[in-house]
């Protein structure tokens, strides 16, 4: 860490990347805002690993600072399709998408990872996180929502000496109130190459999207409402 990054430690922040879409561009506003940026990502046992290799891509596309890469395994618990040996549920109607809270939900996930985020600010001395939850085209996760955003925060502020000396540590989720397609168009305004990430939570052995989970179709509907070519089905 040099000598002049020192000098203004409360312009990093520490991004959590996935590799997928709304991680890829919360990190090119992050980085539009002017925050250098540390990236973070999770090897947690997730079926679709391959996201791992988009996250590289990303964060190396954006000149992250340091990109770290957490190893846990949330597969001890399983109850999730990314987690355990659930098949992920494919060619859901809208109105499916709109009941439960699906199989495809990590339970606790961005909780875990918010945490480890937390941890990795106060040790850069960082008061910002950024990370990609949209309200919007969720799926249904309830760890995507402003009033979880919102309670993490204020914990943050409780539980560590960045708020006991005083200093208010953000949390910010620019995308929590954007459609697909609106963050898609924010995105290609910021010049995110979205040819790098991946979004699928069931993707081939090549890493090439399954087209018909959750995920790929919400993305697929996204860049249809933009007006916009998806780059990683193209060429």
């Amino acid at each position: 860490m040099s000598a002049e990054d020192q000098k203004h430690p409360s312009r990093r922040a520490v991004v959590l990347v996935s590799g997928g879409l709304d991680s890829a561009t919360t990190l090119a506003i992050a980085r539009d805002q002017g925050f250098d940026c540390y990236a973070l990502s999770f090897d947690y046992g997730q079926r679709h690993r391959r996201e791992l290799e988009a996250a590289r891509n990303v964060a190396e596309y954006h000149g992250v600072i340091e990109h770290r890469i957490m190893t846990i395994d949330l597969r001890a618990f399983g109850g999730s399709a990314l987690t355990a040996d659930i098949d992920v549920p494919k060619d859901r109607v809208e109105t499916e998408q709109q009941g439960d809270i699906p199989i495809t939900y990590v339970p606790a996930r961005n909780t875990i990872f918010l945490a480890f985020a937390l941890g990795y600010a106060e040790v850069l001395e960082s008061l910002d996180i950024f990370l990609g939850v949209n309200a919007v085209d969720y799926s249904g996760y309830p760890d995507c929502r402003p009033a979880f955003i919102d309670a993490f925060e204020k914990m943050a502020n409780l539980a560590t000496r960045i708020g006991v000396h005083g200093r208010h540590l953000h949390v910010h989720a620019p995308l929590i109130d954007l459609t697909k397609a609106e963050i898609i168009q924010r995105g290609l305004a910021l010049g995110v190459d979205y040819g790098l990430t991946l979004s699928c939570y069931d993707p081939d052995s090549e890493g090439r999207p399954c087209g018909h989970c959750d995920s790929c179709r919400l993305r697929a509907a996204g860049f249809r409402d933009a007006n916009a070519t998806d780059p990683a089905l193209s060429g």
